[in-house]
């Protein structure tokens, strides 16, 4: 019995110690909670000033090297990213396919080719070049006659292949198809399948002409009539139809305006159209003669390579998305990433893996990171403050760090930051990749203090009033330089 009795006595003060215990633990994660959202009195300040919720923001500063500040904010909570997921697919771009990466766009003939005329067809083989401008095309068709042909007698067939075909709608993200950061990937994207069209008001004869840029081969344009009112949102005064044949501008332009430059998405005109209607017009200004039909389909296997375009190297590419937060090249590495692993016929689905399993092979969670298309123009991209800042981490330990942190804006100099804090003492002393889509704001990138310690910076904000911390995040940046 006593034996029963003593047993008893110690299972119930197991039980009280084990009780105490939880509640030990429990109160030290709550401590360890709250001494990790606990900011500065200036920075508590300024997110007060914001009108914004605390657990709306989410915040990480550290140190580079040994340094003892350290701010957190909601750092383990997912956060949707807007444009610093950039700042995830460049550095595994430039980890993965190195900064010498090259693109190469192939021309390619199985014809016979006898004083200046090819019999037969025409393959153009693109490889997901992000950077492949017009300027690039007028080269290669250079090159390509170069090679002996001036007159094709037979078709132009486009091989996109090394992307993996799919449906597309532009206007998916945001209801707003002409934009141009709303165009798609395309294993042989031109120009970004951008237009920039010109408006040139004649107030004497009460027209406006209109041209455009890339010049484009059997496009009918209908432009806008001439307006009286003042010049505003001149943009909101046309309706645009812009399809595989006509681009047509319905409405009125105020001769107010005086000449204007719209750049815009022809989301109704097919890629296919897109390309043939700049290539005819460069290979016929080029003396070149053709009349047949552009298809597309893939490179026969015994087709012969007569000439090739060469993008500039990735190292230079990745400044272009960085800097002027480029939705589309972005995209393009993404899908490049994948085809590195997987091979042709990739989707965003493969490219996002690629970059979830490099991730994890240095030590860095994914469980809460969310890819969709790798340039942040998403509802669906998250991630979490500390995982950015692990990234931001890793990649200033890597050996492409310098091509990285170039890429990103230099506060008060350039790109996205061109414009913020450029009186400020920190301006040129920051990379800040910076992030905005509705509900969103973000900054993401590495501050150069006072001291001359490197600190990583990351700011995440999600509310429907999430442009309110604007300010706020100029003055993290700033209170960073100053502090740090």
């Amino acid at each position: 019995m006593n034996g029963e009795y003593d047993g008893a006595i110690m299972m119930a003060d197991l039980q009280k110690w084990l009780i105490n215990m939880c509640l030990f633990v429990a109160t030290a994660l709550s401590a360890a909670v709250a001494m990790a959202n606990e900011l500065p009195d200036e920075l508590q300040e300024a997110v007060a000033l914001t009108g914004l919720p605390q657990e709306a923001v989410g915040m990480v500063v550290e140190p580079l090297e040994a340094s003892e500040l350290v701010v957190s904010l909601n750092a383990d909570k997912p956060f949707h990213t807007a444009s610093t997921m950039k700042v995830v697919t460049t550095y595994a771009a430039l980890e993965l396919l190195g900064p010498s990466k090259v693109w190469k766009t192939g021309a390619y003939t199985t014809g016979v080719l006898e004083n200046g005329i090819l019999t037969g067809d025409l393959y153009i083989r693109g490889s997901g070049d992000p950077s492949f401008s017009q300027t690039g095309l007028w080269q290669f068709v250079r090159k390509i006659q170069d090679s002996g042909i001036h007159e094709i007698r037979g078709d132009v067939i486009l091989d996109k292949s090394v992307f993996g075909i799919r449906d597309y709608d532009a206007a998916a993200f945001d209801e707003a198809p002409l934009k141009p950061y709303n165009a798609g990937p395309n294993g042989l994207l031109l120009n970004e399948k951008k237009v920039d069209v010109r408006f040139v008001p004649d107030a004497v004869r009460d027209t406006v002409m209109v041209f455009m840029e890339p010049r484009m081969e059997q496009i009918t344009i209908v432009p806008p009539v001439a307006g009286s009112s003042e010049c505003g949102n001149w943009q909101n005064g046309m309706a645009v139809h812009f399809d595989d044949r006509v681009a047509y501008f319905e409405g009125e332009y105020p001769l107010s305006c005086g000449e204007k430059v719209w750049s815009i998405h022809p989301y109704q005109m097919s890629d296919l159209r897109y390309f043939e209607s700049v290539f005819l017009r460069l290979w016929r200004e080029s003396g070149g003669i053709f009349s047949g039909r552009f298809a597309e389909g893939t490179v026969p296997a015994d087709a012969r390579l007569i000439a090739e375009w060469v993008s500039p190297e990735l190292g230079v590419i990745v400044n272009a998305v960085n800097k002027y937060s480029n939705n589309v090249m972005a995209r393009q590495l993404l899908l490049s990433l994948g085809e590195a692993v997987y091979g042709a016929g990739v989707t965003e689905r493969e490219g996002a893996q690629v970059v979830r399993n490099w991730l994890s092979g240095k030590g860095i969670s994914v469980a809460e990171l969310t890819i969709e298309n790798g340039s942040g123009l998403s509802r669906e991209e998250k991630i979490t403050p500390s995982t950015m800042a692990q990234i931001l981490k890793a990649a200033y330990q890597s050996p492409v760090m310098p091509e990285l942190m170039a890429s990103l804006p230099l506060v008060g100099r350039d790109g996205t930051m061109s414009k913020r804090l450029r009186d400020d003492e920190i301006a040129g002393k920051a990379h800040v990749k910076t992030g905005a889509i509705k509900d969103v704001r973000a900054v993401a990138g590495y501050v150069l203090a006072k001291s001359g310690k490197r600190y990583l910076v990351v700011c995440l904000v999600n509310h429907p009033e999430a442009w309110r911390a604007r300010e706020m995040m100029n003055h993290l940046l700033s209170w960073t330089y100053a502090n740090g």
